[in-house]
């Protein structure tokens, strides 16, 4: 009987490699590969989560009264430009099944029908996970649904009978679900890469249990028929990862983020270290790597900049993933006010710069091989075609064909005459641009071009925070800039024919130079004749086609944070953002002396948005520094911060609300944390007895620290834009400071350390007594130490310290701009069993002595 059940088994295993082989159904090698059927050429993909069809989603679309077919298309063209193949989402099986797990044919299974193929006609793959588990609130309360999920939830979904039986009969249902859109089953689908069962199952309970549940599932899946890859999460409970590796799946499903969830605030600092290798634990066990693996999930969460995201495909290609969907892409309709997943922020309109970083890492999982090693950090932020840079906030790819970048760059392409694509932020050796929208553009045929220019977006609030549709956070502002465009093909006096609808622009470049609008254009070599129209068909799109929210822009905004101290008798640089529906007649700098009457400083534009004026060294003086800065728009007068409007010109200005610099002189401590106004900012692993507590005088506080254990407790502050007016003095510092005093009625040491904009670390022992105290330790003592992964990332296998070598040996203080405190470090195993801990008020560096 046992063999009888083995021939079968094999012949079965046997039919599905030839099955997929003769079609373009992807199958799984011996080694662990997904692969075309047809080609055998190995399967990569990637692209996004996204979320329309379902829950929170679908309803702000309603309520918004937007067409959830049309918010898909638009968002879909973007995808396209983004250069995405592959589609993930986690369906919202409480809202399309009963408790009986029947398939429940309606609005959000149609929505999905509609969704996927609007993604094959882009030429994108899909992979499905039909079952959540999830309520379908989230952000807001659940709604009441029909599903088993809703019923059981996800605990009793992985142990009860009823509930197993219900998920069965459930996926049985799913995979034969016909598209309405395409006629063809999910499970015959040849653009659907493959299903995983569930979406983050956390199992308990014994292997064989676990093993014999997932072997349950994906039987149903193949009862159907289907032939596909079945993949399981298996980066959640690691503890089972044998009952994984024993069920009869052909792969396992990963996700990471590597900088938490829910900061709540844009998180600052190089972060280059934290994405430097997916470490997965059991990575050498074989019957692991005879798996197939792909990243359901990742992000960067609360992380604003462009840098990241090549760096981590380039980590997720050495540990062996062939596709990987970022999570979420936010339906642009309500991007404004990034309230579906407020961690995470990703729209080609809102976020442009970390949408053209996920265009490059897309290219990553296309061009980089499979478990190639690229070293450590700093060595591998240069890889392949491919560089990132935490000072630059920039992220590139450069071949002989594509020139794709998030930020200005200096970077020269190594053959222009031989180009197809360019796309982009701001300005390169091609392109200069001042707005702040991504632009493209593509090669149709020699002389000819398509260029496309999104509308300025620019960033009002921290996204990061408490959201609500009622919030704008970003801005969208169709303004025209100065563009010039240098490709050898075009020559320097080309003609610029508009091809999106209502687009009647008249324009011909001169010497490379013109000025655009939102839109897309023909650029088209003198006297060169094109066959190209703008209703014709070009790859995965259409010449004219155009997607992008009109102004939302209403008023004109000052986006400036002060200085928080400056040294006297140096000069002050004052920048701004002044974000206006078009360039403003003026804007001043009116500083606040305190005998006289109010002076101004003509504020010039650098580039774009930006305006500067520069105060001089003689009017900063010891004191407090305030000042206003006041914008004129159609012979109007608006001052800010309050944005009354008057002026400080006016004998009758009434304004008493000014921006303030604290003015010091350059012996003064730099304090580079300070728990009564820094401690929401700082980055930890939650304690829930830890509290911040006024002490002393008014205004001040102490921040306790007291964690249950001591092998390590770390957290970080990014201190870059506290210290910005004290850089000279932070760099000319010889001692690093710590007021506080130590817990428990016991000594503490603790490990202080400034982490560098590369990314090195250096640091000390402080030994701190159970009295309030001022606690030194010199610089010049300070050596190599660990870089802590903070915030913590998932999944939670991952290491506590990055493994990285950056260069130096000797910290550079004009470098810093991270503090990290860590409790543990330095202290023997004895001590280690015993609590310790900390109360800290603040930490400052100094030039001399501590009093």
């Amino acid at each position: 009987m046992k063999l009888k059940t083995l021939f079968c088994c094999l012949f079965l295993l046997a039919h599905t490699v030839i099955f997929s082989q003769k079609t373009n159904h992807v199958y799984v090698d011996k080694d662990g590969i997904m692969r075309w059927g047809m080609t055998k050429e190995e399967v990569h993909g990637f692209g996004v989560n996204y979320t329309v069809p379902f829950a929170y989603a679908y309803r702000v679309a309603k309520e918004l009264g937007v067409a959830p077919e049309k918010a898909i298309d638009d968002d879909v063209y973007h995808f396209a430009r983004l250069g995405f193949d592959v589609y993930r989402v986690h369906v919202w099986d409480t809202e399309i099944s009963d408790t009986l797990g029947n398939l429940l044919d309606n609005e959000h299974l149609r929505l999905l029908d509609y969704a996927i193929k609007k993604m094959k006609d882009r030429g994108m793959k899909v992979i499905l996970t039909p079952i959540a588990y999830w309520g379908n609130g989230w952000p807001q309360p659940d709604e009441k649904t029909p599903g088993f999920s809703a019923k059981y939830g996800k605990a009793a979904c992985l142990t009860n009978p009823d509930a197993i039986k219900a998920q069965q009969n459930y996926l049985y249902q799913f995979v034969n679900h016909v598209n309405r859109y395409t006629g063809v089953a999910y499970k015959s689908e040849p653009d659907l890469i493959a299903f995983e069962i569930s979406n983050e199952p956390q199992h308990g309970g014994k292997p064989a249990g676990v093993t014999a549940f997932i072997n349950g599932m994906a039987g149903s899946i193949r009862k159907a028929g289907c032939k596909k890859p079945v993949f399981y999460n298996i980066s959640h409970s690691i503890h089972l990862a044998d009952a994984y590796f024993n069920a009869n799946i052909d792969g396992g499903t990963f996700q990471w983020y590597p900088t938490g969830l829910q900061s709540k605030h844009e998180i600052q600092g190089n972060l280059l270290p934290n994405v430097d290798d997916y470490k997965i634990p059991f990575a050498a066990d074989p019957k692991f790597r005879k798996m197939a693996k792909i990243v359901y999930e990742f992000d960067a969460a609360d992380v604003g900049r462009s840098y990241i995201y090549p760096a981590m495909a380039r980590s997720f290609r050495s540990a062996g993933m062939q596709v990987a969907t970022h999570f979420a892409y936010d339906p642009t309709f309500f991007a404004y006010a990034n309230t579906e997943y407020d961690t995470h922020y990703m729209n080609l309109v809102y976020t442009p710069q970390k949408a053209l970083s996920l265009k490059i890492a897309s290219e990553v999982f296309h061009k980089i091989p499979l478990y190639k090693d690229f070293g450590k950090f700093p060595a591998d932020t240069a890889f392949g075609d491919f560089r990132v840079s935490y000072g630059q906030d920039l992220a590139e790819m450069v071949t002989k064909e594509k020139f794709i970048y998030t930020n200005h760059t200096n970077t020269v392409p190594p053959a222009k005459e031989l180009l197809t694509h360019v796309s982009g932020y701001g300005n390169s050796v091609l392109v200069k641009y001042q707005g702040t929208g991504a632009y493209f553009l593509d090669k149709l045929e020699n002389g000819v071009w398509r260029l496309e220019v999104l509308p300025d977006a620019i960033w009002v609030k921290d996204p990061f925070g408490l959201n609500s549709l009622k919030k704008e956070l970003a801005v969208v502002n169709w303004r025209s800039w100065p563009m010039s465009v240098e490709l050898p093909d075009l020559g320097k006096d080309f003609d610029i024919q508009p091809l999106n609808a209502e687009n009647t622009a008249s324009l011909t470049a001169n010497e490379n130079g013109f000025k655009i609008s939102p839109g897309t254009y023909l650029l088209k070599k003198k006297g060169v004749p094109t066959k190209f129209t703008a209703d014709q068909k070009w790859e995965n799109i259409t010449l004219k086609e155009f997607v992008a929210p009109a102004t939302t822009l209403k008023t004109t905004e000052v986006l400036h944070e002060p200085l928080a101290e400056a040294t006297s008798s140096r000069e002050i640089k004052i920048a701004a953002g002044i974000v206006s529906a078009k360039e403003p007649e003026e804007v001043k700098l009116w500083i606040l002396p305190r005998d006289g009457k109010p002076y101004a400083l003509a504020m010039t534009q650098e580039t774009g948005y930006q305006y500067a004026a520069r105060i001089p060294a003689e009017m900063v003086k010891e004191g407090f520094l305030k000042y206003f800065i006041t914008v004129k728009d159609d012979n109007a007068i608006r001052t800010f911060p309050s944005g009354l409007e008057t002026s400080p010109g006016d004998w009758d200005f009434f304004d008493n609300k000014p921006y303030e610099v604290r003015i010091v002189t350059g012996q003064s401590p730099v304090i580079l944390f300070n728990a009564a106004t820094d401690a929401g900012q700082l980055l930890r692993p939650y304690l829930k007895n830890s509290q911040l507590v006024p002490v002393g005088k008014a205004g001040e506080a102490e921040l306790l620290i007291n964690p249950e254990k001591t092998d390590d407790y770390s957290m970080r502050y990014n201190f870059r834009q506290k210290t910005a007016g004290r850089n000279t003095d932070l760099a000319a510092a010889k001692k690093i400071v710590f007021h506080g005093r130590s817990l428990n009625s016991r000594p503490c040491s603790v490990q202080v350390a400034l982490i560098g904009k590369d990314g090195s670390v250096f640091g000390g022992l402080i030994h701190v007594e159970p009295v309030n105290g001022a606690y030194a330790l010199p610089v010049n003592e300070l050596k190599k130490v660990s870089f802590v992964s903070l915030p913590r990332p998932y999944p939670g296998f991952l290491p506590y310290y990055a493994d990285t070598n950056p260069v130096g040996s000797k910290p550079d203080l004009g470098n810093v701009e991270t503090l990290q405190i860590s409790i543990g470090p330095g202290m023997t195993t004895d001590e280690l069993k015993i609590p310790h801990g900390i109360a800290v008020e603040r930490v400052e560096v100094v030039s001399g002595e501590v009093e």
